[in-house]
């Protein structure tokens, strides 16, 4: 890993958040994601899951949490099974972590290899009456490949067929959603890498470069600044490609007089930030890529003001809405009449502002949270309106990362990222 290390008080505090949620006698069971394969003997990298992460700070592949708070031996209340290193594997792969090393990383005492794991599971078994399974539920998840937590879950099912199994999403989804000063202060870090990754690209950006040497500036910047990587796949979206919202093909070329929309972030241990912006390719915009662009960044002021505790997601989205359509109609884009005849279901603006304005962010850029709840201090969100007009060859879409306060208006955590028209005219034209 790249990151500086973590202070494991971090993760002592989140496993003991989670177990305080636990059923009396119960324990809970996180596993490693795999190491997937390409062909051969080519394999895709580590990424590590985000929820054995989130509870012990551990990102090495063959790994397993175990969380029993009432086990009889103090020892077994928090175990950590890990993949033995040896001379073979620091010469080919790098050491992997010793048992002092895990115990500076998670603050887990008890440290096994993994070859004890099925053993040690079987006494703690016959101690509990219950345990907690993890299972993707995000309300985005689409699996096809099988995880090595769903074979885990799928074996512990057959093996220990007599116990009440519980399922560890519910508490997962309320503990993630609102960070811990560290966290955020890890969400900060990778909103400063980015930062320095978009201030290259205004000063690199002119007519003619590629979409993906835009990418590779970043990367760069990113690389070079402790970053894991990108957050997630990067779109660089020039001309036209900015109606298409999930356009990561990156393979054209950025001609003057167009914008470029650019969805690109840094990652940073672990912890994502996710950015937004729309540029010009010349430098300068026009008179109409100004008025969309003004539209667009009203809107999201706007949006971020209701970032506050108590505000429920589906009715901030409503007002947005509201917000969004008297703009477009500011534009000409949409008319009263096309609002008065609107479907309830498919509003008006919905023609050129088709997706939601904000998400939690996190671990994952589409963080776990309950959608249904009201927003509380500590959360973090995306505020991300966008306007997209193809006939008229413009696509414009604005983001940034706000943490929710106890009081007032949101914090900003990507305010010191260039976002006025005047501020990104002139350092593309320094």
């Amino acid at each position: 890993m790249k990151y500086l290390p973590i202070d494991k008080r971090l993760f002592i505090k989140n496993r003991r958040k989670f177990a305080s949620k636990m059923k009396t006698n119960s324990l809970a069971v996180f596993n490693s994601n795999d190491i997937y394969p390409v062909s051969a003997d080519s394999m895709l990298p580590f990424a590590q899951h985000r929820d054995i992460f989130y509870l012990s700070g551990v990102d090495q592949e063959e790994s397993v949490l175990v969380i029993f708070p009432d086990a009889p031996k103090k020892e077994h209340r928090e175990i950590l099974f890990l993949k033995e290193t040896n001379e073979h594997i620091a010469i080919w792969e790098g050491e992997k972590l010793t048992k002092e090393k895990a115990f500076e990383t998670a603050g887990i005492q008890t440290v096994y290899w993994l070859p004890d794991f099925e053993n040690v599971l079987f006494e703690i078994m016959t101690q509990a009456e219950s345990v907690y399974l993890n299972t993707n539920e995000h309300y985005r998840a689409n699996t096809e490949t099988e995880t090595r937590e769903a074979r885990f879950v799928k074996w512990c099912r057959e093996k220990y067929s007599a116990h009440t199994y519980l399922r560890s999403q519910p508490i997962l989804q309320h503990l993630r959603s609102v960070k811990e000063p560290e966290e955020i202060a890890l969400i900060q870090q990778a909103c400063d890498i980015t930062e320095k990754g978009f201030r290259r690209v205004l000063s690199f950006t002119k007519p003619d470069v590629w979409e993906y040497e835009i990418e590779a500036e970043f990367i760069h910047e990113f690389t070079r600044n402790r970053a894991d990587g990108f957050a997630y796949t990067p779109i660089i979206a020039s001309g036209f490609n900015a109606n298409v919202l999930h356009y990561i093909e990156n393979n054209q070329q950025c001609k003057e007089g167009e914008i470029i929309l650019m969805d690109v972030a840094a990652s940073y241990g672990n912890y994502a930030s996710d950015l937004t912006r729309s540029i010009p390719v010349s430098g300068k915009f026009s008179e109409r890529q100004k008025e969309v662009y003004n539209a667009v960044l009203r809107v999201k002021k706007a949006a971020a003001k209701m970032l506050i505790p108590g505000t429920i997601w589906a009715d901030y989205h409503i007002e947005i809405g509201k917000l969004m359509t008297q703009e477009l109609i500011g534009l000409g884009l949409v008319s009263e009449e096309d609002v008065k005849n609107e479907d309830p279901k498919w509003p008006a603006y919905k023609k050129y502002f088709m997706h939601g304005t904000s998400h939690h962010m996190g671990l994952d850029t589409h963080d776990y949270g309950v959608l249904t709840e009201p927003m509380e201090a500590g959360m973090v969100f995306t505020v991300e309106p966008g306007i997209y007009i193809p006939d008229e060859n413009l696509g414009i879409r604005l983001e940034d990362d706000y943490v929710i306060q106890e009081s007032g208006e949101p914090l900003n955590l990507m305010e010191n990222i260039p976002l006025e028209i005047e501020e990104i005219e002139a350092l593309m034209n320094e």
